[in-house]
């Protein structure tokens, strides 16, 4: 009797153990770009500051990657290397005093004066090639010996992902494409309707939440919605 307790007791203590392993890796498995949104600094201004202007992607997910840069008299924050390209080449934006995220201080520096660890195995953002930013050549070359890359300046980062950009434009494509899909089913699921016409998927997803459209909703399931009623 006292081995067959025994013996529950051990299987008991497996169950909740593996669990707890379970919950632990749910937590382990956070995004390497995610930061909370007290680590993030946001310096866009007005409804859509939490987002990035080009393709609406929340700014502290992908807080690591991030870059700002100025466009007249405004400021922009975007969450990739990728949509600064994008902006600057695509749309013509002529953006001035670009500056990028050390992924060691978790502050903006100067794009011009940092080093980039091009091609790292940790993920990239609107990118199938990583590109991670640091304002000490010491922290970026101990970053590449860990997880692989080639240390570079601001200027070879941007030739990579101008030369990156069709590609990784055509697999945003269709990942955006499918995202609409879903976004368009939850939206005739969960939300309230509105005619309203965005611009963009950043205005539409400010709107969402503004007016909690879809009630307490974010992450994947909000940037959903928000292409969807941006394209819509």
């Amino acid at each position: 009797m006292e081995l067959s307790r025994l013996m529950k007791v051990a299987i008991i203590g497996l169950v909740v153990t593996s669990s707890l392993i379970v919950v632990n890796a749910d937590k382990v498995m956070k995004m390497f770009q995610t930061v909370s949104s007290s680590e993030a600094t946001l310096v866009q201004t007005g409804k859509t500051k939490k987002f990035c202007p080009v393709c609406g992607m929340t700014l502290p997910m992908f807080y690591k990657t991030n870059h700002s840069a100025i466009h007249g008299e405004e400021t922009k924050q975007y969450c990739s290397l990728h949509c600064v390209v994008e902006d600057n080449e695509m749309n013509k934006a002529d953006l001035k005093d670009i500056k990028v995220v050390d992924v060691t201080s978790l502050k903006f520096v100067d794009a011009s004066k940092a080093f980039y660890v091009v091609g790292s195995k940790k993920k990239g953002t609107m990118s199938m090639i990583s590109k991670y930013a640091f304002a000490d050549v010491t922290a970026a070359s101990k970053f590449a010996k860990e997880f692989g890359g080639v240390v570079m300046d601001f200027n070879a980062a941007y030739a990579e992902a101008k030369k990156d950009f069709p590609k990784d434009a055509m697999m945003i494509s269709k990942k955006q494409a499918k995202a609409a899909s879903m976004g368009e089913k939850m939206y005739n699921k969960m939300c309230k309707k509105t005619d309203v016409k965005f611009n963009s998927t950043a205005d539409a997803k400010a709107y969402i939440v503004e007016n909690k459209l879809c009630g307490d909703i974010k992450g994947k399931k909000l940037q959903a919605i928000g292409i969807y009623l941006g394209k819509r």
